[in-house]
């Protein structure tokens, strides 16, 4: 079992799929999984998402027909086995460390829930 479940639902994100898994790869905490579920997708995001699932072995791809945000999500559930998930959509970039502090404030407070800030950028600003 690994230690965190990253879920990703996806439906043609190919414009910022590569930086969202490139800053996943780049985490300080490695002990997790990537679940990617492809939800129909017309573009391609399945094609991308093949590409790191070669290159590494914690990503996973499942590809359905549409089935929406929520079967999605469900889909994304069926597969995870980390003691704990997280969500991260397409069009997300997170910080090396987020694994790693998300981790360090669940040990800290025993949470069984954790929400983070996030950051949009726009136009460069």
């Amino acid at each position: 079992m690994v230690k965190v479940s990253i879920g990703i639902p996806l439906h043609n994100g190919e414009e910022y799929l590569r930086q969202c898994l490139n800053s996943i790869i780049e985490q300080t905490f490695k002990d997790f999984e990537v679940i990617l579920v492809d939800d129909g997708s017309t573009d391609n995001s399945f094609v991308i998402c093949q590409e790191y699932v070669a290159k590494d072995s914690r990503f996973r791809l499942i590809h359905q027909k549409n089935k929406g945000t929520a079967g999605t999500r469900n889909t994304c559930l069926k597969y995870m086995h980390g003691e704990f998930i997280t969500w991260i959509d397409s069009d997300d970039k997170i910080k090396p460390d987020y694994l790693e502090k998300l981790l360090q404030v669940q040990a800290e407070t025993g949470a069984q829930m954790i929400n983070c800030v996030c950051y949009d950028i726009k136009d460069g600003i």
